[in-house]
């Protein structure tokens, strides 16, 4: 038999339930976010979660990288200014060819984590669904 919850346990865990559906209801009613999933990318990324969250760890992993590599555009472009502009265009391809490479791995584990968390998630909530099921 499962132990019984203390009731503050159970009502700790109803507040947080509710404050969790009001900030999903507030970001779902937000206009912009509104706006993007009447676009036909939006319909499209709702169709298909798998590739959202994909698309979204992919987004936010690579932020950092593509970050420091425009940085690095900006930095070598102000010292192309002083006169290196052949090592410059070496400089820049070489880079790029190194963000490309970077962000080719990135979308691997992107994926590769993506398809971990939903794997985690669908063998997760089985064996929830089977120890609290009515038997």
């Amino acid at each position: 038999m499962a132990k019984e919850e203390p009731p503050s346990v159970s009502k700790d865990l109803q507040e947080l339930q509710r404050k969790l559906s009001l900030l999903i209801e507030s970001f779902q009613n937000n206009s912009k976010v509104v706006a993007f999933m009447q676009s036909p990318l939006g319909k499209y990324l709702d169709r298909h979660p798998f590739l959202a969250f994909t698309v979204l760890v992919f987004v936010a992993m690579s932020a950092v990288p593509v970050g420091v590599f425009l940085l690095f555009v900006v930095l070598t472009s102000l010292a192309a200014l002083v006169g290196f502009i052949l090592l410059e265009g070496l400089v820049v391809s070489v880079g790029g060819l190194t963000l490309l490479c970077f962000l080719c791995g990135l979308g691997i584990v992107s994926l590769a984590m993506s398809g971990t968390v939903i794997v985690s998630y669908v063998v997760v909530s089985n064996f929830i669904n089977y120890w609290f099921s009515p038997r």
